[in-house]
C-alpha cells in the first residue's frame, strides 16, 4: 500500500510521545470526510492526485479521521494528546448526621475552567452534541468560556436547555456528552463537559426567561359561531400535566414562544423528581426550586395540589388548544418476595420524600428511631444498587441509620455511576452486588430479618441466577425497594398501550454514521456502554415527542418512553412544545392562524402518479391550504409533525389483475408509520390494468396507525380527472380539508 504525505510530514520519524497520521493512497477516494472533520487541519486534499495527505506535526491523535473514513484509508499511530483533565472538587462529609451539604463542587477556579476549556478540540462535527439528549452547543459554550465570557456561554446553553444548573449536577455525562467526546471515542479521558456547564450556571446569574409577544389578537377574517361571539386569533392556550423535568421543558419553551401556559401538579411542590427524588447533597434545594420560580415569574399559571385523572385528560382538549402530558413513572417496582407485604417495607418514593422533609426540618424519621429504645442505630436494607438506591442509602446514613444495599446484578454490569458508588461507600454504605433478598421475616407484623442469597450473572442483559445453598440472615428494621418505577397503565393508554423504544435497528442516518460516533461503540470512559446506539435511540424518542398521540394531545418524558433521565425528559418536553408552537392548534370555536397544512407524500416523482398528486396539491392550494409535496422516502416524523392532513400517492404493482397492491416501498412506509392521532388522510393510486385491493390495503394500514381515511381514489391510464363525486382533485381536496381536526368551527 502506498503512503502519501506532505513533504513536511514526520509520520515515519515522529517521536513516540507524538501521534502520526498515515493516508493509504490506494484506498483514499478523495471524499474528504476526514479532512472536513479534522479539528487541527492535519489532513488536506492534494488536488493533483485527488487524495488526502497528512501532516503529523499538527495531528493530536483524536482519531476522528479513522472513525469517519468510509474506506479505512487513514491510520493514526501513537498517543492521543488529550492533556490532563482538571481535578474536580469533592467534599468528604465527616459529620453525616443531618447533613445536606453538597458533596460535589465541580471546577474550583477560573484557572481550572480555562485549562479544561483548552482541552476541547472545537470539532467541526462534534459527536458530543449528538451524545447530549438536548443537543447543547457544547463547543460553542466552551469556546465562550475560553474567551472569558460567561454571559455568552450561558446564552449559548439557554438556546437548548432550561436546566443547565440541574443537568450539570445530575446527568450521567459518561454515557452521554462526555462518553461521546472525541477524546473518549479515541480511548482517552474526555473534556469535563458537565463540570464546565456547572461552572457557567453557578457563576453567571440565571437571567429571567425572555418571552415572545403574544400573537395578534385582532378578530379573524370571518365570524365563527362560538356561543354567540366571534372566534379570535387569540393567544395559544396550553395545559401541561406534570411539573417534573418534562413539564419544565415544555412549559419553558411554550411560554418563551408566547403561549399561555397552565401547569397542573398533583403534589404540593413543583418539580417532581427534582424535588422529592434527588437529595440536597446532590441537588441543593435552591437549585431544584429555581426553574419553577423563573417560570412563574414569566407568567406560567402553576396549579399545585391539582391531580388530573385519566378522565380529565379526555376533557382538557375542550378547555385548552393543546395538552402536554408530562406525568412521570410513578408506580414503584416491588420485588415479589415472601414477606414483602410486612409493615416497614417501603418504596423509594415514600422514603425519599420523608427523608427530604426530615433533613430539611432537622427532625428524625420516625421509622428510623431506635426500634428497641436502646439507642442503637436502625438498620435499613435497600433493595437495588442503582443511583436511586444510593440516594436512599446515603439519606439513611444522614438520618443516623446503618444502610445495606443489595443488587442481584454483577458489579461489572450494574448501571450505577461509579462516583456515586464511591461516595456511598465512603459514607459507610455497605453495597453488595450479586446478592438478592429471597425472604423477609417479621415480628408482630413488622419486618425484622432478611434472608440474602448469592446470585450469578454471566453477561450483561442476561437475568441473574439465584444460587442455591446457605443464605445470609440480616437483622433489619426497614426495607426500601429502590428498583425503579413503571408508567401507570392509564398513561400507557394514551399511546396505544406501548412505549416508544429508545433502541432502534436499521442502518443509521448518513449524518449520524459520518460523524464517527459509532466507530468506537463502547469507550472505556463510558463504562463500555454503546454511546452511539444510545444517542441514536434517545434522538428517535425526542423526535417522536413532536407527534400528537391523541387529538391535540402530546405525550413526553416517562409517559412516552418509560423512566427517563432528567435531560431526556426536558428535551422531549421542549420538542413537543416546539411542535405545538409550529402547529398553532386551536380547540373548536377558536380560529387558527394560517391555512390548513397538508403533506403530500408521493412514491413516484415522475409519470402519472406524480401528475395526479400535483393536480390534488393544486386543488388544495386553490382551497387555501398550505401544501408541501415531498418524496415518500423523505417523509419522517418531522414532516408528519408539521402536517394537519396527509395525502399518500403511489402506484400499483404486482401480477396482472391478481396479487396487486401498493408499491412495495409504500407498503413498507405505511407499516412504519407512527401514531397518526386521528389525522385525516387521502389515498391516491394509479394503475395500468386493475387497482385490485390496493386502496383497501392502504386504508387498513393507515387506520391501524390511528389515521382517518376521508378520501380514496384510483386512476387508470384512461381515467379522466372527473370521478364519481365530480372533479376528483377538487372533491378529494374538499373531503380532506373539511375534516381537518383543527379547522375552526
Amino acid at each position: 500500500m502506498s503512503v502519501i504525505d506532505l513533504p513536511t510530514d514526520r509520520a515515519s520519524d515522529a517521536p513516540p510521545d507524538h501521534p502520526s497520521v498515515h493516508v493509504l493512497g490506494d484506498r483514499c477516494a478523495g471524499c474528504q470526510e476526514c479532512s472536513i472533520r479534522c479539528p487541527t487541519g492535519a489532513l488536506t486534499l492534494d488536488s493533483t492526485t485527488w487524495t488526502v495527505v497528512g501532516d503529523s506535526s499538527t495531528c493530536v491523535g483524536c482519531r476522528q479521521c479513522e472513525r469517519t473514513c468510509p474506506f479505512s484509508a487513514v491510520v493514526v499511530e501513537g498517543p492521543a494528546l488529550a492533556g490532563v483533565r482538571v481535578p474536580l472538587v469533592h467534599e468528604h462529609v465527616t459529620d453525616l448526621a443531618g447533613s445536606r451539604t453538597e458533596t460535589r463542587h465541580g471546577i474550583a477556579s477560573w484557572a481550572d475552567a480555562l485549562a479544561e476549556a483548552a482541552r476541547c478540540l472545537d470539532c467541526p462535527d462534534p459527536t458530543c452534541v449528538r451524545g447530549c439528549p438536548a443537543h447543547n452547543d457544547i463547543p460553542g459554550f466552551i469556546r465562550a468560556i475560553a474567551d472569558g465570557d460567561l454571559d455568552t456561554a450561558h446564552a449559548v446553553l439557554r438556546r437548548t436547555t432550561f436546566l443547565p444548573d440541574v443537568c450539570a449536577r445530575v446527568c450521567d455525562q459518561a454515557v452521554q456528552c462526555e462518553g461521546s467526546c472525541s477524546w473518549s471515542l479515541a480511548g482517552d479521558v474526555p473534556v469535563a463537559i458537565g463540570a464546565l456547564e456547572r461552572f457557567v450556571a453557578d457563576n453567571a446569574p440565571v437571567p429571567p426567561l425572555v418571552t415572545a409577544a403574544p400573537p395578534d389578537t385582532a378578530a379573524s377574517d370571518g365570524p365563527v359561531e362560538n356561543g354567540g361571539r366571534s372566534a379570535r386569533t387569540d393567544r395559544l392556550e396550553v395545559a401541561v400535566v406534570g411539573s417534573g423535568p418534562a413539564g419544565i421543558g415544555a412549559a419553558s419553551a411554550l411560554v418563551a414562544g408566547g403561549a399561555k401556559v397552565t401547569v397542573f401538579e398533583r403534589d404540593a411542590d413543583a418539580g417532581g423528581l427534582l424535588r422529592w427524588g434527588i437529595p440536597d447533597f446532590t441537588l441543593p434545594d435552591a437549585v431544584a426550586r429555581r426553574p419553577w420560580e423563573t417560570l412563574v415569574d414569566a407568567g406560567v399559571d402553576l396549579r399545585l395540589g391539582h391531580e388530573v385523572s385519566a378522565a380529565d385528560l379526555d376533557l382538557l382538549p375542550f378547555d385548552f388548544d393543546a395538552v402536554v402530558v408530562a406525568a412521570g413513572a410513578s408506580v414503584p417496582l416491588r420485588l415479589p418476595v415472601p414477606g414483602g407485604d410486612l409493615d416497614g417495607v417501603w418504596d423509594a418514593t415514600r422514603f425519599l420524600t420523608a427523608a427530604h422533609a426530615a433533613l430539611a426540618h432537622g427532625t428524625q424519621l420516625e421509622a428510623l428511631r431506635s426500634p428497641d429504645g436502646s439507642g442503637r442505630a436502625a438498620r435499613v436494607l435497600v433493595l437495588g444498587a442503582g443511583n436511586t438506591a444510593m440516594d436512599v442509602a446515603r439519606s439513611a446514613r444522614r438520618l443516623g441509620a446503618e444502610a445495606i444495599c443489595v443488587d442481584w446484578m454483577d458489579r461489572a454490569f450494574a448501571p450505577v455511576r461509579p462516583d456515586e458508588l464511591d461516595e456511598a461507600a465512603g459514607e459507610g454504605v455497605d453495597v453488595r452486588f450479586s446478592t438478592t433478598a429471597v425472604r423477609l421475616e417479621g415480628e408482630d407484623g413488622h419486618v425484622a430479618r432478611a434472608q440474602l442469597a448469592p446470585t450469578r450473572q454471566l453477561k450483561a442483559g442476561v437475568t441473574p441466577e439465584v444460587l442455591s445453598g446457605p443464605v445470609a440472615v440480616e437483622e433489619i428494621d426497614l426495607v426500601v425497594m429502590a428498583m425503579g418505577y413503571r408508567v401507570p397503565p392509564e398513561l400507557l393508554e394514551l399511546d396505544g398501550g406501548t412505549l416508544v423504544p429508545r433502541r432502534i435497528g436499521g442502518f443509521p442516518d448518513r449524518r449520524w454514521l459520518g460523524s464517527g460516533i459509532f466507530a468506537n461503540p463502547a469507550p472505556p470512559f463510558a463504562r463500555n456502554q454503546p454511546v452511539g446506539a444510545l444517542a441514536r435511540g434517545r434522538e428517535h424518542a425526542r423526535t417522536q415527542a413532536a407527534l400528537a398521540r391523541k387529538e391535540r394531545t402530546w405525550v413526553v418524558g416517562d409517559a412516552l418512553v418509560g423512566p427517563a433521565t432528567v435531560v431526556e425528559a426536558m428535551a422531549q418536553g421542549k420538542r413537543a412544545a416546539e411542535a405545538i408552537l409550529d402547529r398553532q392548534p386551536r380547540r373548536p370555536g377558536r380560529a387558527r392562524p394560517g391555512g390548513e397544512r397538508v403533506l403530500v407524500a408521493v412514491e413516484s416523482q415522475t409519470g402519472t402518479t406524480a401528475a395526479r398528486a400535483d393536480a390534488l396539491a393544486g386543488a388544495l392550494v386553490g382551497a387555501g391550504a398550505d401544501v408541501r409535496v415531498v418524496p415518500l422516502t423523505s417523509v419522517g416524523t418531522t414532516e408528519l409533525a408539521w402536517a394537519d392532513a396527509l395525502v399518500v400517492a403511489t402506484w400499483v404493482e404486482g401480477l396482472v389483475v391478481a396479487k396487486v397492491g401498493p408499491a412495495r416501498a409504500t407498503s413498507k412506509w405505511l407499516d412504519g408509520l407512527p401514531p397518526l392521532a386521528g389525522m385525516p388522510v387521502a389515498l391516491l393510486c394509479t394503475y395500468g390494468v386493475s387497482p385490485g385491493r390496493t386502496l383497501p390495503l392502504m386504508r387498513a394500514s393507515v387506520e391501524r396507525h390511528g389515521g382517518r381515511v376521508v378520501a380514496a381514489e384510483a386512476f387508470g391510464r384512461r381515467s379522466r380527472s372527473a370521478g364519481a363525486g365530480g372533479n376528483a382533485p377538487e372533491a378529494m381536496a374538499g373531503a380532506l380539508l373539511g375534516t381537518v381536526a383543527v379547522r375552526a368551527g
